[in-house]
C-alpha cells in the first residue's frame, strides 16, 4: 500500500489557478467577480443574470447508504466524480455546501472531500470563508432584537411572549444555549422570557437562503417568517415588524455564489449549508441554476443518506426550484453495509461475505427508494485497501439485480483517473434522457398524509404516530393555507427509523412525530421525530482540542 499524504499535505502541496483563471474557463469576466484573496471569489448578479437565455446542462445527484461510523465519503466522490467528468473530456463543475464552524470544532472534523478529491482553500471554506453564515447568523439575529425591542416599546402588535417561536442563532455547537432566559437584569434590560438557540445552519434564514432565487424572493421569503402568535393566537410574521428589508442588507452579498476549484482546477460552487436533518440540506439554488449555465454536466450533493438528502432534495428542493435531475449516483463502501450488517466498528476489514450480504438490505432499500423519483441510479463503490475481491463482486451483483450497476471508483488516491469509469457511465445516463422526475407526494395531499408517505414507502415504517395537539397543528397550518407546503422530516440520519441504533433496512416500526414546526418563509413544514435537536453540543473530546497554529503561521487539526 503506497504511502498517501494527509488531506492538508495534500491541498498544501498542490499548484492551484488563480480564481480569475477558474472564472475565465466559466466565461466569468473579471468585472463580474468579487474576489476574496486569490482563490475565492462571489459571482456578481449582474452576470448570472446575463445567463437566462442559455439551455440548462445536465443535473447530477450524489447521495449515499446510511450513514455509518465506518465512513463513505460523500463530498469526496462529489469531488472525484467532476473531475472524473473533466478528465473524459466533459464540461462538469460541482456544487456543495459549505461546511459549519460546529461540526468541524465538533465530531466532525473538516468538510471539503479528501486525498485527491478535494476542493480548495480548504481551510478557508471550513473556517470563515467568504463570512456568508456569519450574515445569516447575523440576519437571524437581529430579527430575534426585532422582536424583543418591539416588546421593549409597548408591544403595539399585542405579541404574547408565551408564544414567541423565533430564536437566536450561532454557528457553533453549543448545548448550554438550547434553553434560556433573556431579559434579566431590570426594566432597561428587556422582558425576561424564555427562548434559546439553533445553530446557525439549523435557522430558518439559512434555508430561505439556499432556496431564494434573488434578491427579490429573498426579501419575500424573510417577510413570511412567522415569529409568534398574540395573545388572541393570531400569527405574526417578520414583515409586520418591517424586518426583511435590513435582513436582506445583511445578506446581499452573502446570496452571490462562492467560486472555488477542485485540485485538479475543475470549477466548483460551495455555497449555503442548511443541517440536513432538519432543514433540506442542500446548496443554495441560485449556484446550482447559475451552475447548470456555465457547466454541460453539474454534480452536487444531499445531505446524509437518501432516505434524508435525496428525498428532500426531490420532494423541497427541485419542486420548488422548478428542477429536473438527469441522474443519481448511490455511494456505498463495503465496510459500511458491513457495519449495517451487524458487523463491530473493530472488524471492519476482516472479509465477510455474510455479514455484508445482511448489510447490502440497506442498499437495496435506498435502490428501491431512488427509483420511486423517476431519476435513474447508478452505483459508486468508494474502495477502501480492506475490500476483496468477492466483497465487492457482492455489492456489484446486489446493485445490479436491482437495475443499477455499480463502479468501483479509487479517487481518494488516484484522483479524477479514479472515477473516469463511473464518470464515463453516469454521463451516458444522464445523456440517456430517461429520468422522468416526479416528487414522491402532490402538493394537495393532506400534510399528516405526506409524512406517511415518506415513512411507508421510503423508510419502511408502517405508521406514523401523532398525538392530538399535533394532528391539531397540522390542521391548523391547512387552515391558515400551508396545506401545499411540503414536509421536512427530521430524524437520525442513521436509521431508516428513529433508532439510531436500528442499521440495515429494518421495517414495520413506527414512525412517532413529537414536534412541528411552520417555515413560513422556507415554504416547508418541519416534522421532527424522535430525539433530534437544532443546538447540538461538543462530544466528549471535541475536535477543536487538537486544532491549533504551528510554528509555520499554518493551521493543524482541522484535517
Amino acid at each position: 500500500m503506497r504511502s498517501i499524504p494527509r488531506d492538508i499535505e495534500i491541498a498544501r502541496n498542490t499548484k492551484t489557478l488563480s480564481i480569475t483563471a477558474v472564472a475565465e474557463r466559466l466565461g466569468i469576466p473579471p468585472a463580474s467577480l468579487h474576489p476574496y484573496g486569490h482563490t475565492k471569489a462571489k459571482v456578481a448578479f449582474d452576470f448570472i443574470d446575463t445567463l437566462a437565455a442559455r439551455p440548462d446542462g445536465k443535473l447530477i445527484l450524489v447521495t449515499a447508504i446510511s450513514p455509518t461510523a465506518a465512513g463513505e465519503g460523500k463530498t469526496t466522490l462529489s469531488v472525484g466524480l467532476t473531475d472524473g467528468l473533466n478528465a473524459i473530456g466533459k464540461n462538469a463543475m460541482v456544487c456543495l455546501r459549505e461546511p459549519s464552524l460546529g461540526p468541524c470544532f465538533g465530531m466532525k472534523g473538516g468538510a471539503a472531500g479528501g486525498g485527491f478529491a478535494q476542493v480548495v482553500p480548504m481551510e478557508d471554506i471550513n473556517l470563515h470563508f467568504t463570512g456568508d453564515f456569519h450574515a445569516i447568523g447575523a440576519a437571524n439575529n437581529l430579527l430575534a432584537a426585532l422582536i424583543d425591542n418591539h416588546v421593549h416599546w409597548g408591544n403595539a402588535l399585542n405579541l404574547d411572549l408565551r408564544r414567541v417561536t423565533w430564536r437566536r442563532a450561532v454557528d457553533m455547537n453549543d448545548r448550554s444555549l438550547r434553553s434560556i432566559v433573556t431579559g434579566l437584569g431590570g426594566t432597561g434590560d428587556g422582558t425576561p422570557r424564555e427562548t434559546g438557540f439553533n445553530i446557525t445552519v439549523a435557522s430558518e434564514v439559512m434555508a430561505i437562503f439556499c432556496l431564494a432565487e434573488n434578491h427579490a424572493d429573498l426579501h419575500r421569503r424573510l417577510g413570511n417568517i412567522l415569529i409568534g402568535y398574540t395573545f388572541d393566537k393570531k400569527p405574526i410574521f417578520a414583515r409586520d415588524l418591517a424586518a426583511p428589508g435590513a435582513m436582506s442588507v445583511l445578506l446581499k452579498d452573502a446570496l452571490m455564489p462562492n467560486l472555488v476549484q477542485t485540485l485538479e482546477g475543475n470549477p466548483a460552487f460551495v455555497h449555503g449549508g442548511p443541517f440536513a436533518n432538519i432543514a433540506h440540506g442542500c446548496n443554495s439554488v441560485v449556484a446550482t441554476k447559475t451552475a447548470l449555465k456555465l457547466a454541460d454536466y453539474v454534480v452536487t450533493e444531499a445531505g446524509f443518506g437518501a432516505d434524508l438528502g435525496a428525498e428532500k432534495f426531490y420532494d423541497i428542493k427541485c419542486r420548488k426550484a422548478g428542477l429536473r435531475p438527469d441522474a443519481v449516483v448511490l455511494l456505498a463502501t463495503v465496510r459500511a453495509l458491513k457495519a449495517h450488517g451487524g458487523a463491530d466498528v473493530k472488524a471492519l476489514e476482516t472479509p465477510d461475505l455474510e455479514t455484508l450480504q445482511r448489510g447490502a438490505a440497506n442498499l437495496q432499500r435506498h435502490l428501491r427508494n431512488l427509483q420511486q423519483f423517476g431519476v435513474p441510479a447508478v452505483v459508486a463503490i468508494n474502495r477502501f485497501d480492506s475490500d476483496t475481491p468477492e466483497e465487492i463482486a457482492l455489492v456489484q451483483a446486489v446493485a445490479a439485480a436491482m437495475g443499477a450497476p455499480a463502479y468501483l471508483c479509487t479517487h481518494w488516491s488516484d484522483g479524477g483517473k479514479g472515477a473516469a469509469e463511473l464518470a464515463q457511465a453516469v454521463a451516458a445516463l444522464a445523456d440517456g434522457g430517461t429520468a422522468h422526475y416526479a416528487p414522491l407526494y402532490g402538493d394537495d395531499l393532506p400534510l399528516l398524509a405526506k409524512v406517511e408517505a415518506i415513512a411507508t414507502r421510503l423508510y419502511g415504517a408502517s405508521e406514523v404516530t401523532a398525538d392530538k395537539k399535533i394532528r391539531d397543528q397540522l390542521a391548523g397550518y391547512e387552515a391558515q393555507g400551508y396545506g401545499h407546503f411540503p414536509v421536512c422530516i427530521a430524524k437520525t440520519p442513521y436509521s431508516f427509523s428513529t433508532d439510531a441504533a436500528l442499521k440495515g433496512a429494518p421495517s414495520g416500526h413506527s414512525l412517532p412525530i413529537r414536534e412541528v414546526r411552520l417555515a413560513a418563509g422556507a415554504e416547508f413544514i418541519v416534522v421532527i421525530c424522535g430525539e433530534v435537536m437544532t443546538m447540538p453540543g461538543l462530544p466528549r473530546v471535541p475536535a477543536a482540542n487538537s486544532i491549533h497554529i504551528n510554528a509555520q503561521g499554518l493551521v493543524e487539526g482541522l484535517f
